[in-house]
């Protein structure tokens, strides 16, 4: 694919929600652990959801460090496949998932602010979602793993793989570029290219 300018885990999730009388009040951070021990910071987003602060980093099969340099899984979290990013969310525990291109562009539009042009928004949110500690994301420019087993664009993209296939080959991803400080949608990732991944939850999901 030319980029253009393109072990089994469980979740337990900390105290998600605080019950009083009829009312309940959504946490608005906690921290997940899978089995192989991560430890996971999430928080409730903008948008309305529960994200992980931070990327994936559980070892299940058709995942990797970038460069198979087991250091850069504990800086960046692992590149995973997109079916391998797919079982990974579902593996965290009841209702964690990979998040839609949908769901990707919503994040990106209410951190890249209501009003003006697209292109601003792209700009705005990429430092948001990157840098702020107001929005607490803190996405990574983790690079891509190319099917033959070559690593590039560490520290140069961010990409994140979106549940949304395009059809049995190539699925959406979500693109942080550092070159032009901007965020894209982008369609036509290769399924077997190993992307950084984030998962999300419904606040839905959370109450009891």
């Amino acid at each position: 694919m030319g980029i253009f300018f393109g072990v089994l885990s469980s979740c337990k999730t900390s105290n998600p929600v605080h019950s009083s009388g009829n009312k309940s009040t959504v946490f608005k951070e906690s921290l997940a652990i899978d089995n192989d021990g991560n430890k996971y910071p999430v928080k409730v987003l903008l948008d309305g959801k529960l994200w992980m602060t931070h990327n994936l980093n559980s070892n299940i099969p058709n995942s990797y460090c970038y460069d198979d340099v087991d250091k850069n899984c504990q800086g960046y979290g692992r590149l995973y496949t997109w079916e391998s990013a797919i079982e990974g969310c579902k593996l965290l525990g009841e209702g964690w998932r990979l998040p839609t291109n949908i769901e990707w562009q919503k994040l990106t539009i209410v951190y890249g602010g209501a009003a003006g042009d697209s292109a601003a928004i792209r700009r705005k949110s990429y430092f948001t979602l990157l840098f702020s500690d107001t929005a607490g994301f803190n996405a990574l420019l983790g690079g891509g793993r190319d099917p033959d087993g070559h690593y590039s664009r560490r520290n140069a993209h961010g990409f994140y793989w979106a549940a949304t296939e395009n059809d049995t080959a190539t699925a959406s991803f979500c693109n942080f570029a550092n070159g032009s400080q901007a965020i894209y949608q982008q369609q036509e990732g290769e399924k077997n290219r190993a992307f950084s991944v984030r998962c999300v939850k419904n606040i839905d999901s959370l109450k009891r």
